[in-house]
């Protein structure tokens, strides 16, 4: 189970306190209270692996560690360990008490969330001319403490989008090693599957139903993963009898949740050609060339149709990289 949402409390660690102390040796009296040691801070810092939110269910707060207060002759404590948390790639930190989002894009991509404390000064840094024996010193002071609700909002170079059942695992099983479970009933993906296909980031998106946006069916939870998905492949089944339909039904629950989703760039596959016989293949992409010129009869047990998928993605992925 993928958990991509969760809330959790952060600080940083408390700076250690400077210290007041003197040189004992009667030929160098003098102030010699050394500074704390600067708290440690809390960072995120983005992985590959969708489940990484996972290990947060269940521990809700996380401190970085204190700084050590100074010591005896100018001694400087030593500073707090920092804190890492590592979250997947497209993890949304929303800061509940400034209102700020803070985002993870990159693999191994480091934020800090929380900053440590300042480390206190000693007494040394308190004398003068007047002040030979300064009895003054600061505190260290607190770390930065924030309530946060970590969102994944996976980014993928290409997401399967369609009604259930419509041969989006299966696809990117044949495409890629990922190992999605497929069935022949509806809702067999419970949580989006990643495959990589040199180097292109492939995702299966949860079948969405009328009325996900809303929260229906699997509801909104897997349409926030097709917001930072670049481009999407709508998977309609040759099975439908109602092709259209079916491909307004998806089209309209995008729209509901944002229209930029909805105006994503988009290519239609009409799966699982197998079933069906080459005369009722034509008029089906003769009816959905009406809506997109960028039409694709699939089926993972035809090889020249997948062929024809795999260059599809190897043009994708060039201007990619050309962009």
């Amino acid at each position: 189970m993928i958990v991509d949402e969760i809330q959790m409390e952060v600080a940083g660690g408390k700076g250690g306190d400077g210290i007041v102390a003197f040189n004992k040796s009667k030929r160098e009296k003098g102030p010699t209270g050394g500074d704390g040691g600067n708290g440690g801070s809390v960072y995120l810092q983005g992985v590959s692996n969708l489940t990484a939110l996972n290990k947060f269910r269940f521990k809700k707060e996380f401190f970085a560690d204190d700084g050590v207060d100074g010591k005896n002759k100018l001694l400087e404590g030593a500073r707090g360990k920092s804190l890492i948390l590592k979250v997947p790639v497209g993890t949304v930190a929303h800061n509940l008490d400034t209102k700020k989002d803070v985002e993870i894009t990159e693999l191994d991509e480091k934020i800090m969330i929380a900053r440590g404390g300042r480390r206190g000064r000693g007494n040394w840094h308190f004398r003068s001319s007047t002040n030979t024996t300064p009895m003054e010193s600061e505190q260290g002071r607190e770390g930065q403490r924030y309530t946060f609700i970590l969102e994944l909002q996976m980014i993928a170079d290409i997401g399967f989008i369609g009604l259930p059942s419509a041969g989006k695992s299966s696809l990117l099983n044949a495409l890629t090693k990922a190992k999605a479970k497929t069935a022949a009933y509806h809702f067999t993906t419970l949580e989006p599957n990643l495959g990589n296909h040199y180097g292109m980031i492939l995702a299966d998106i949860p079948g969405l139903i009328e009325g996900a946006s809303k929260g229906k069916g699997l509801g909104i939870k897997f349409l926030r993963h097709i917001k930072r998905t670049k481009t999407l492949i709508h998977c309609i089944s040759s099975e439908s009898t109602d092709l259209t339909k079916d491909y307004n039904i998806i089209k309209n629950e995008l729209n509901e949740y944002e229209t930029a989703v909805a105006q994503k760039k988009e290519y239609i596959f009409l799966t699982k050609i197998d079933t069906i016989n080459e005369k009722k293949i034509a008029k089906k992409i003769k009816e959905l060339k009406k809506i997109s010129s960028n039409v694709l009869p699939v089926s993972i047990y035809n090889e020249e149709s997948l062929e024809k998928v795999r260059k599809l993605l190897n043009k994708i992925k060039d201007k990619k990289i050309a962009g």
